[in-house]
């Protein structure tokens, strides 16, 4: 399997832990781990880049990394009310045209939609920033509650540790669930964080504390192979269906329905990775009830069939991505 290429291009003063976010998915060589991914970084002007830790860091390579990736990281911009520097629009013009993948994290969107890339396109940002940017840049269908965005071609994230999630996510359509979760697991995070979000954002009642539902989640997700309902959810909860709906919105920022199968399809992707269970079997293990209920479910979320995502990444794949 070829070697997928990612450089990171920093702009000043660059925030430390939004490339931190893309080099320790990306560029860290863990033990039992195939490296997959080769991480560079690069700048407009090679030398020393002020970061907003204080700090300088010695950055060797300028714009014509960029013409050699297969992905273009922008790990936030701070700058965002100023116009982008000529060179960079058109070093980043120039490789999305040739079909590199553009990501950006945080106020990153905002040097993606400068270049004119997210014109009549969905995006992300930080929740502080998304009315600006849906300001600003009226074309761009901005969605400020999403914790990422990912179009193919170009991904958009929400702010700081958002960007973990982005990248999380592109390992696991690069590479499968299972090569995600070991990285997550190195990183001691849990490898898909649930809701959106507006979850996070300031609230006029945030000095209402409320209980936290992940001793339910848990419990759900150990019995996903059950006809799980909101009622059983509230049960052990002990709340009324109606509160417990209201506040796994609030914590969670979906409904309890679309969780349970996010959660069912998750697991279904684990079994057709790491095993040869017949599909029939998984769904009946992850509580979707028949292979074709299976069927519809993952193609609508995964955009592949069962069995391509089987070929591409269970454990006798070929390395190829499955189609749709």
């Amino acid at each position: 399997m070829s070697v997928h290429r990612v450089v990171a291009l920093v702009l000043p003063p660059q925030s430390t832990f939004e490339l931190a976010c893309a080099a320790e998915v990306f560029g860290m060589v863990r033990p039992g781990l195939p490296s997959r991914y080769a991480f560079d970084v690069c700048a407009e002007r090679p030398g020393a880049v002020p970061t907003l830790a204080g700090y300088d860091m010695a950055v060797s390579h300028g714009l014509a990394t960029l013409e050699t990736a297969d992905t273009v990281v922008i790990p936030g911009w701070q700058n965002r009310e100023q116009p982008a520097p000529p060179a960079v629009i058109d070093a980043v013009r120039r490789a999305h045209r040739r079909g590199a993948r553009l990501v950006a994290i945080c106020s990153g969107a905002f040097l993606l939609a400068q270049a004119g890339l997210l014109d009549h396109r969905r995006a992300t940002t930080h929740w502080r920033m998304a009315t600006e940017l849906a300001t600003r840049f009226p074309d761009i269908q901005v969605e400020p509650d999403a914790l990422y965005i990912d179009l193919g071609d170009i991904a958009t994230s929400a702010g700081t540790a958002a960007g973990i999630d982005l990248c999380l996510h592109l390992a696991r359509t690069d590479h499968g669930a299972a090569h995600a979760a070991q990285i997550a697991r190195h990183m001691v995070m849990p490898p898909h964080r649930e809701g959106g979000q507006l979850q996070y954002a300031a609230s006029p009642h945030a000095d209402r504390p409320t209980e936290s539902l992940a001793p339910v989640l848990d419990w759900a997700t150990e019995r996903l192979h059950e006809p799980l309902t909101v009622s059983d959810l509230a049960t052990q909860a002990n709340i009324s269906p109606r509160t417990f709906a209201r506040r796994f919105a609030d914590q969670l920022g979906a409904s309890p329905g679309r969780w349970l199968l996010q959660q069912r399809v998750m697991a279904a992707r684990a079994l057709l990775e790491e095993t040869d269970l017949p599909v029939e079997t998984i769904a009946t293990r992850v509580g979707l009830s028949s292979a074709a209920n299976l069927r519809r479910r993952f193609h609508a979320m995964v955009h592949a069939t069962p069995a391509a995502y089987r070929r591409s990444f269970g454990r006798h794949a070929g390395g190829t991505q499955p189609s749709g």
